[in-house]
């Protein structure tokens, strides 16, 4: 008998991945959270159904989310990480040997736990001696932050549930005052391809525009989200993540990274004319 985990991106729309086994399954205090085993994509994580990472495509997220931004700031010491129990952040952050501290909140400590003993390949650095983990709410955490970070990356899960929160003005208001005057704010931003997700993405960019000076989106292709078609935002105080880009200097780490390279960071803010149409209607 064939085994598939199915996840709807519509009401007409789902992906289904074969499944070879469950490896994990529990109800923690926050939201349901499953491992399973695919021939295809390997190990991968939902939480209350929705797919958060496989071992085959997380690359491409984790490598986005976190060179963009420090390959435009020129000094990042300091970073607060928002989410991101299952490690991705921590592990590309962890190679930057400047980075002097990384905060991370996470609301749920299960999801850390879980990924520690079923995705070591992602949830590799949590022993870093810079990070320091706090298992709290990050909207009521960083209310109480003002000019202490260079860079923070929100990586939420999407604008329901847990995450619900991490997508409102007043967050971005305190994400803008716990930043130094020169930092820079980096957000998972949805799809644009279906039509919920556009109206969610809309907001979020609605609500960080009228926070930031600088707002630019840009994209990747993560074969296993709504569409494949996913947004990340970059908002920034002072650098601009075009102008700003130091390629020589990022360059110099050799970092051996599978999706991000410095020329497609320049490209990934060239979006399709849809994508730029939908932003205009709400900038």
């Amino acid at each position: 008998m064939d085994f598939w985990f199915s996840e709807a991106h519509t009401p007409n729309v789902k992906i289904s991945i074969r499944v070879d086994k469950q490896l994990f399954s529990t109800q923690s205090d926050f939201q349901r959270i499953d491992v399973f085993e695919s021939p295809e994509f390997g190990r991968f994580l939902t939480l209350d159904g929705y797919m958060m990472l496989t071992e085959k495509d997380e690359f491409i997220y984790h490598e986005m989310i976190t060179h963009v931004p420090m390959a435009v700031h020129p000094n990042v010491k300091n970073v607060l990480v928002i989410g991101a129990g299952d490690g991705g952040v921590i592990r590309e952050l962890a190679r930057y040997k400047d980075i002097e501290r990384i905060d991370m909140v996470e609301i749920d400590e299960e999801v850390v736990e879980v990924c520690k003993k079923y995705l070591p390949k992602t949830a590799c650095a949590f022993d870093d001696k810079r990070l320091n983990i706090y298992y709290e709410d990050g909207l009521r955490f960083i209310r109480f932050c003002k000019n202490e970070y260079d860079l923070i990356i929100v990586d939420s899960t999407d604008p329901f549930g847990p995450g619900e929160g991490l997508f409102t003005k007043e967050f971005y208001g305190n994400c803008y005052k716990a930043l130094k005057d020169d930092g820079i704010m980096v957000n998972q931003h949805e799809s644009p391809f279906y039509t919920e997700d556009a109206m969610a993405m809309q907001r979020a960019h609605k609500r960080i525009v009228e926070s930031f000076p600088i707002s630019r989106v840009y994209q990747a292709h993560i074969p296993t989200y709504p569409s494949g078609h996913w947004l990340f935002g970059f908002a920034s105080k002072k650098y601009h993540p075009l102008k700003d880009l130091n390629e020589k200097k990022w360059n110099k780490n050799k970092f051996p990274c599978k999706y991000y390279t410095t020329t497609l960071h320049k490209g990934a803010f060239y979006i399709p004319a849809y994508v730029e149409e939908l932003l205009k209607d709400v900038e």
